[in-house]
């Protein structure tokens, strides 16, 4: 159907990135009612929320209604269609760097997030370590620093207990990675259990002795930039377990990390798939 003009926003997709998405989305359904509104909007309008952290209500009134643009985005990621996208782009960004589709090696880091008021007990809780009452997310990234996994948790979550559960997702997902570095936290019983049970090998890269300040640390560099690009923009839709709901504010995290954080890594590899054509406000390092 044709496109309604409307106002173009910073976080919109450029039309060379919208022709990387398209054909990855499900095809419309051939019997009840046709689809009213157009897919490139609905991709748009989410991105939006994602950029700029606010409620879904908020939507300006030029995109479609608040309501039918949630129904996509709970209805693909319930789907597997959020996801699908997002390693499909993955992958040709890994081919056009000169990779294989299926990385072996991978870096692991958590990061402990403030959350707002409006979590729930039941899915917050304290890192004594961090002094951060919230939750905590671990990512598995490859060598590009491209998700592969991620997991929410509680703030109060051990690294031992998050890596293990996390570096099992990945597995479980059909990845095969052979080499997982990681820092001092997920060194000990972990390192023994993962070369035991995944056949795969945790090395730590640890701090130099007497180290003030900050350093980059090889390896380890790659999965905190992917961290530091993930609070450009955090919205909560949903509670841990997964149970949608409306949570405006910055401060949020994202239980269902993978489904709003990948929409928001869209704009992260649409930008690097074409740096010359990005005109979204999410933008990534590229990496030499």
């Amino acid at each position: 159907m044709p496109r309604r003009h409307r106002h173009r926003y910073p976080s919109d997709l450029t039309d060379a990135q919208w022709a990387l998405i398209e054909p990855l989305l499900p095809p419309a359904a051939s019997i009840g009612r046709r689809e009213k509104h157009d897919r490139r909007d609905l991709i748009d309008a989410i991105l939006y929320v994602v950029r700029n952290g606010c409620a879904w209500r908020a939507l300006p009134s030029d995109y479609p209604p608040w309501q039918t643009v949630y129904y996509y985005f709970a209805r693909w990621h319930d789907q597997g269609v959020t996801e699908r996208v997002h390693d499909a782009l993955r992958d040709q960004l890994r081919v056009r760097e000169g990779r294989d589709t299926e990385p072996t090696v991978g870096i692991i880091d958590s990061q402990s997030v403030k959350g707002a008021d409006t979590v729930p007990a039941a899915s917050r809780g304290f890192d004594m370590g961090k002094k951060v009452n919230g939750c905590k997310r671990f990512l598995v990234v490859d060598t590009l620093g491209l998700l592969l996994a991620v997991l929410v948790v509680p703030a109060s979550t051990h690294d031992t207990i998050g890596g293990r559960q996390v570096l099992l997702d990945s597995y479980f997902a059909g990845r095969r990675l052979q080499l997982v570095f990681g820092d001092g936290m997920f060194s000990g019983r972990i390192v023994d259990w993962a070369a035991y049970l995944l056949g795969l090998r945790v090395q730590v890269v640890r701090r130099p002795a007497g180290q003030k300040g900050f350093e980059v640390l090889p390896r380890r560099w790659v999965v905190e930039r992917t961290l530091c690009a993930a609070r450009c923009s955090v919205v909560s839709p949903a509670q841990l377990g997964g149970t949608w709901r409306e949570v405006p504010g910055p401060d949020e995290v994202n239980p269902v990390l993978f489904t709003q954080r990948v929409f928001g890594g869209y704009a992260a590899l649409l930008y690097r798939l074409n740096p010359s054509s990005c005109s979204c406000g999410l933008t990534y390092p590229m990496v030499e």
